[in-house]
């Protein structure tokens, strides 16, 4: 298991980061949470999880440990793969999942696509007891840093799975009410939550 690289970032978008270490290029799958705190950075240790399947072997990683922690419980649910979780992790900062699961709250859970009220149940059910019981992660802000880029945003929501022509909707809806400075993690984030 690879629990962490540390190297040059030498490609940053809002879905994915490569890391150079050791003359390697590791392709790392990350959330708009981690995206925030590293998109400003030159080089960073990203905390990894490495995914296996029959198909591939892909890598994603966490700004700092309680992203993973909570990445890491949301896949151990059946039916939540690494993408809902990640999901889950771009709608949402760390603190406030682990705040959801702990105070049972559904309608929080199936604002992220993919989870429906079964399974935010079973979320709730399988995770409740495993969560850490502070919630120190809930006040962790994004950094609404850098500049702000329709295109880069909407190249992110579709990498995420949503359809082109919604997701350039919800695009041109947050930047008509936040303005053209908002910044890119800020503009994909309330265009995931009008998804």
């Amino acid at each position: 298991m690879i629990a962490y690289i540390k190297g040059k970032l030498t490609v940053k978008t809002p879905v994915y980061l490569i890391v150079e270490s050791g003359g390697i290029g590791y392709q790392v799958f990350i959330s708009l949470n981690t995206f925030g705190q590293l998109q400003d950075k030159d080089e960073a240790l990203v905390h990894t999880y490495l995914h296996i399947t029959e198909t591939s072997h892909t890598l994603y990683g966490f700004a700092d440990e309680l992203e993973k922690q909570v990445f890491t419980h949301l896949i151990s649910v059946s039916g939540i793969g690494p993408s809902t979780a990640r999901l889950a992790l771009s709608s949402m900062v760390p603190g406030e999942v682990q705040k959801a699961i702990m105070q049972g709250n559904v309608v929080q859970l199936q604002k992220i696509k993919g989870v429906g009220a079964k399974s935010a149940q079973r979320i709730i059910l399988e995770l409740k007891d495993k969560m850490i019981k502070t919630v120190d992660g809930a006040e962790i802000l994004m950094t609404s840093v850098g500049n702000t880029n329709r295109d880069e945003a909407l190249s992110a929501l579709v990498a995420l799975g949503f359809q082109r022509n919604q997701a350039e909707k919800a695009v041109d809806k947050v930047i008509a009410a936040e303005g053209k400075d908002a910044a890119v993690e800020v503009i994909i984030k309330l265009a995931l939550k009008a998804l």
